[in-house]
């Protein structure tokens, strides 16, 4: 809904998403890593080893998508792939020690760019935005499209 000439929500909210990816982009690339890779490292930091399939699922992207940043991870010394135990099809994702060591910087270049999207926000309101976005996050309708 535009409002007096006003931009709509959703078009705040990608406005804000796009210039906070950015930003984190720049304080992540001295590692050799984007906010995309990120996500992957972070997805297999957290839930272990997974296929490419689960992967993408998880994050929401296309298959295409993600094997193409698997292939540059992969090519980057930062995760491996290895046999499947079930599906001779399937690989399993892997990261790599060398992964494990960009995961504390990276979580400070994360907190470097969230410090700098709530600087306009008094310390109260941050607190708040943060909640706001957390509910509005978690009760958000699924981004996958009905068919």
């Amino acid at each position: 809904m535009l409002n007096g000439g006003h931009q709509s929500l959703g078009q705040m909210v990608v406005s804000l998403a796009r210039s906070y990816t950015a930003q984190l982009n720049a304080r992540l690339e001295p590692l050799a890593l984007s906010q995309a890779r990120l996500q992957v490292i972070s997805a297999l930091e957290t839930e272990g080893e997974q296929t490419q399939r689960e992967l993408a699922e998880r994050l929401g992207v296309e298959q295409a998508t993600m094997a193409n940043t698997l292939a540059r991870l992969d090519r980057d010394g930062l995760v491996v792939r290895l046999p499947h135990p079930d599906d001779r099809r399937a690989q399993l994702v892997r990261l790599t020690e060398k992964a494990g060591v960009l995961i504390a910087p990276a979580r400070e270049a994360v907190k470097d760019a969230d410090r700098a999207l709530l600087t306009g926000l008094p310390e109260a309101e941050q607190a708040l935005f943060v909640s706001m976005i957390a509910r509005l996050s978690a009760s958000a309708p699924s981004s996958e499209t009905p068919r």
